[in-house]
């Protein structure tokens, strides 16, 4: 059961749609970012809301923002997070369909959409770059149904916790001991579960020998063969 939509501390007009993506990944982007304007944003405020005109890109340097959309019975579903490296903006149309709000305190790069224009004529390979980004966000979406759809509780959790392994593993970071800069009720939100749910199945992984929780915000994974392995069959983890 997704929890109703929160409060937000400040909600200033901005920009952009998520897109996962990275600074090496689209050529020409390196020195326009190095020039961007830097914006700062505390937890709970907003990147952009919903029906906000999309004008910037924004690459988010330090902290962590969550995507999400208001149901009309007043639930939140979150749809992802974006991390260090990660895009938001690219796809977006006229205005955006989502809401981004930071979930600690977090800075970004923000680049006029005009100008991202002016990159991509100068430079052809862009446009398929941008492609590649697109994609990947549709995969990560048809993710999230099956993951919210067919998977049991714990499956959704260690598909979560997986994904986050990979995404260091891809950045050259340890794949086995890593951040949660989100709460457990965003990550519920995002996992279609309640926050009580979330929270019996960390102790059940952690009970099983599977991961180690220093803290609440830090996650170790002991046994990442045997969590691929219950990452589509909760058989396993009994």
């Amino acid at each position: 059961m997704l929890s109703p939509a929160p409060t937000a501390v400040s909600r200033q007009p901005a920009t952009l749609k998520f897109i996962g993506g990275d600074t090496d990944e689209l050529p020409g982007l390196d020195q326009r970012l190095a020039k961007a304007l830097l914006r700062r944003i505390e937890a709970k405020e907003f990147v952009f809301a919903e029906g906000d005109p999309a004008t910037h890109l924004y690459q988010v340097e330090t902290g962590a923002v969550a995507l999400y959309k208001v149901l009309c019975d007043g639930r939140r579903q979150v749809l992802g997070f974006a991390y260090p490296g990660d895009f938001i903006g690219l796809g977006a149309q006229d205005e955006h369909v989502v809401n981004a709000q930071a979930i600690k305190p977090t800075r970004l790069r923000c680049l006029p959409l005009s100008a991202l224009s002016q990159i991509a004529r100068q430079d052809p390979r862009l446009g398929f770059r941008l492609y590649e980004a697109l994609a990947s966000e549709l995969a990560a979406t048809r993710e999230l149904l099956l993951t919210t759809g067919q998977r049991s509780a714990c499956e959704r959790l260690v598909a979560f916790l997986l994904a986050l392994s990979r995404r260091n593993a891809r950045k050259g970071q340890d794949p086995l001991a890593f951040d949660l800069p989100m709460t457990r009720t965003d990550i519920a939100d995002f996992l279609g579960l309640t926050i009580e749910t979330v929270s019996r199945t960390f102790t059940k992984l952690r009970t099983l020998g599977l991961i180690e929780l220093p803290h609440a915000s830090r996650v170790r994974l002991l046994d990442i063969e045997r969590l691929k392995s219950m990452e589509g069959n909760e058989a396993d983890a009994a």
